[in-house]
């Protein structure tokens, strides 16, 4: 969910031009972007959780985060191409707003909250349901899944169910489970309406507002919880300032500025296989750096979560053809 190469970073802007209609995405700019989500995204978690144990709030520090990338963002749209560009209508802004509550404030602001005492790797294993939640809010909406999608659902919320009575092999809490899944129901419900909210054409400008309004929300967020007072700079170890400048150039200029240009161009079926891979990253990651536990009960639970995903995705392609 998080829930940020060099190329994919360029060349949405290059495929963005002012004015006039927007060019076809091609097949090639969405595999790079995916492969930024797949790849970036599933070591977000390993830094969040590093952030944390640096004694930095999560909200404060998830805040810091966006806050610095959308002011990154913004300068270097203003600079390539003119203050003009990064004007929207008040409905966009909105929209932008909207989106930037849902998968970031409380999408992200849920895992950095829930990382306090979660695993990353983990926490990465729960938010692979996110595809399921995705299929639930579609037939919410009036759709009919088919037999096979409706049994990838079921699979993948029993692998999710796995992984939370997992959690007490874990230092996890109930409580940051909890918050956990509301968080990756937030996230789904964020990426499942973004397309009917009006946002800016510009993915990155979408992108830039979205950071802008998420991350104030969760300095409110983390005021309103007495983060200030648990803050002290001079105690912030410097593997947490590495941490947090990883995830405002990688995690959320790169791979978020991805994200929301594939939610502008590809299917929301193709979009969520990001959930295939983020996790094998995040638990591999999780073990080798922080010596993460990694339990039978977590392994088994996982490979549920992952198989109910791949069966929902590939009963999705297959309707679609």
């Amino acid at each position: 969910m998080t829930a940020g190469g060099p190329a994919m970073a360029a060349a949405p802007a290059q495929a963005l031009p002012e004015a006039g209609p927007r060019p076809a995405a091609s097949s090639a700019m969405i595999w790079s972007a995916l492969a930024v989500v797949y790849l970036v995204w599933g070591s977000t978690y390993l830094f969040i959780r590093i952030v944390i144990e640096a004694d930095i709030p999560p909200m404060l520090g998830m805040a810091t985060r966006f806050l610095l990338a959308a002011t990154l963002l913004a300068a270097f749209l203003a600079l390539r191409s003119g203050v003009r560009r990064l004007r929207v209508t008040a409905r966009e802004l909105l929209g932008a707003g909207v989106v930037g509550l849902l998968l970031l404030a409380f999408g992200n602001g849920a895992v950095a909250v829930a990382e306090k005492t979660v695993p990353s790797g983990l926490a990465a294993l729960l938010i692979a349901a996110v595809p399921l939640w995705l299929m639930l809010l579609r037939v919410g909406g009036g759709e009919r899944p088919r037999p096979l999608t409706w049994l990838g659902v079921l699979i993948g919320f029993g692998g999710a169910a796995l992984l939370a009575a997992s959690s007490g092999d874990t230092s996890a809490k109930p409580i940051s489970v909890a918050i956990l899944v509301l968080g990756t129901i937030s996230w789904a419900a964020g990426s499942r309406f973004s397309p009917r909210l009006g946002l800016p054409k510009d993915p990155l400008v979408a992108t830039l507002y979205e950071m802008a309004i998420g991350g104030s929300v969760m300095v409110l967020l983390g005021v309103l919880s007495g983060e200030p007072a648990r803050l002290h700079l001079s105690e912030v170890e410097p593997k947490g300032w590495i941490a947090l400048a990883y995830l405002v150039v990688f995690g959320s200029l790169l791979a978020y500025s991805a994200y929301s240009y594939l939610l502008a161009n590809a299917p929301i079926s193709l979009i969520g296989t990001y959930a295939y891979v983020n996790p094998v990253v995040a638990v591999f990651l999780g073990w080798l750096i922080l010596s993460e536990p990694i339990t039978g009960r977590i392994l088994i639970g996982g490979a549920i979560v992952v198989l109910g995903v791949a069966l929902v995705v590939s009963a999705e392609r297959r309707r679609t053809v």
